[in-house]
């Protein structure tokens, strides 16, 4: 039972990155998903990392970690679906979702949907990697998901390059 699992961190407002430093100071192993963003200023424009899913950051922790993590600065709470009960991430969602950070492919954040297809990547860096289908007007999005937040990322993905699960086709509707 002290197995170290990743969970969903609820930090303050702007306070992510704070959090995945304090955390990882205490020892823990934490990640925090970034994408670029523009910010408009009056006399220039700048590309700043911003966090992928505001308000959240991850860490993996066994149970006797849980004390460290809840008393970092920056921390609300560790989401779980009861009250004061924090509900593990599993593994391959947060495995799923360093790889999209790590691909250099322009990823976005989109919330969680509960259509779609699910489906496989057939070939490239996110190869093996399952998310939904969802079709957009510049084509085919891969949603990977962290479900227990209800959040994801999209990512653009060529049609050819993923097949539904158990299918080695593709058959998009």
């Amino acid at each position: 039972m002290n197995t170290p699992r990743w969970y969903a961190v609820r930090t303050r407002s702007r306070a992510e990155k704070v959090v995945q430093e304090q955390v990882a100071q205490r020892g823990v192993e934490s990640f925090l998903p970034l994408m670029m963003r523009v910010s408009l200023w009056k006399d220039r424009r700048k590309r700043v990392e911003w966090p992928l899913f505001p308000g959240y950051c991850f860490a993996r922790f066994s149970g006797d970690q849980r004390l460290l993590v809840l008393q970092s600065p920056g921390v609300v709470e560790i989401i779980g679906s009861a009250v004061g009960r924090a509900e593990p991430i599993p593994d391959h969602e947060i495995i799923a979702m360093q790889r999209v950070v790590l691909s250099r492919q322009l990823y976005e954040p989109h919330s969680h949907l509960t259509e779609g297809m699910v489906v496989e990547v057939l070939r490239g860096p996110l190869m093996g990697l399952r998310g939904k289908l969802v079709r957009k007007t510049d084509g085919c999005r891969l949603i990977v998901a962290i479900n227990l937040i209800g959040q994801g990322a999209s990512i653009h993905i060529d049609a050819q390059d993923i097949a539904p699960v158990g299918s080695s086709l593709l058959s998009v509707p």
